[in-house]
């Protein structure tokens, strides 16, 4: 899961927007929670985004200090237009202060570029493309937890070194993907390996067969998934029941998360190769943050509205 180190982004972000906001003695600040809450994303990010970013205002300590915050969120469903428009009502309107979560690279981009125009803090935990942080850096955006580079650096070389060195990538069509397939190559070519093919699905598809057929003949040791979510989900899932890996080649999932891996079960989740940026169960403080986060996201999933801004104060 992402959510404890986006909690931490949330933390650092409210304690830098309050610094700059002191300056003009206000002390309220408007958190903005702009995620998918119901599609291919919203188990990796959405309602128990808008938990984690609940939890680090009150571990954020500007309560007792004399600050009010307050918690928006909204469902930008995957659609860049959906999302500047909710952001540009946020900000002339609602008055958003900061943009939290942002999962979708079209979506993530297009507010880190209206951050930067409208002047507001966009702290980016949800978005993977690099290139966030490259040809569309801002000083108004901060990208945390994990992007293309270091997926493509993680999972890229480690497979090459260990024999994977032909490459099939399956992408799925938009910005995220096109990064993670451009850097994933090359980390790939650079570690010796060679990229013999690729094909690109739509977003959020249902039928990845005429996908998956062209990876297996092209005989690539080394089937790519620059896609997430339920995307993955339903690839490799197909991809079993065409005995891919049965047949020696093997996938490597660029952006897996521990939900995807409860979603496919075990069976189908064997020799996944992957790379993770946090792990619920890897120590005592990553398992007492999961514990409480568990304990307080299941009310947010039953009341979340159909579609629209929920609005929420806790401090």
């Amino acid at each position: 899961m992402k959510r404890s180190l986006a909690a931490l982004a949330m933390t650092t972000s409210l304690v830098f927007a309050g610094s700059a906001f002191a300056q003009t003695m206000d002390k309220n600040v408007k958190v903005g929670s702009l995620g998918d809450q119901s599609g291919l994303y919203a188990d990796i990010g959405g309602p128990g985004s808008v938990v984690a970013a609940q939890m680090a205002i009150e571990d954020s300590g500007l309560k007792e200090k004399g600050w009010k915050l307050e918690l928006i969120s909204a469902d930008h469903q995957n659609k860049p237009d959906v999302g500047t428009n909710i952001g540009k009502q946020w900000i002339d309107v609602e008055k958003v202060d900061v943009f939290v979560d942002l999962a979708s690279s079209g979506v993530g981009l297009a507010i880190a570029n209206l951050a930067r125009e409208k002047n507001v803090v966009n702290l980016n935990s949800g978005s993977a493309s690099s290139d966030l942080t490259g040809s569309q850096c801002s000083p108004n955006t901060v990208h945390w937890v994990y992007d293309t580079y270091m997926l493509a650096n993680g999972t890229g070389k480690a497979l090459v070194k260990s024999g994977g060195d032909t490459w099939f990538f399956v992408t799925v069509d938009y910005a995220f993907g096109h990064a993670l397939e451009r850097d994933t190559a090359a980390a790939v070519t650079a570690s010796g390996g060679k990229v013999i093919g690729n094909v690109r699905h739509p977003l959020n598809n249902a039928d990845f067969s005429s996908f998956l057929l062209q990876a297996q003949s092209s005989k690539a040791k080394i089937i790519g998934l620059a896609n997430a979510g339920g995307d993955t989900i339903n690839s490799i899932k197909q991809g079993a029941e065409f005995g891919i890996t049965k047949g020696g080649q093997k996938f490597a999932g660029l952006l897996v998360f521990a939900s995807d891996v409860v979603a496919l079960g075990l069976p189908t989740a064997q020799g996944l190769t992957l790379t993770e940026t946090w792990y619920w169960d890897a120590n005592d403080a990553n398992r007492a943050w999961t514990k409480r986060w568990q304990g307080r996201s299941l009310w947010l999933w039953r009341l979340w509205p159909a579609g629209g801004t929920r609005r929420n104060r806790w401090c």
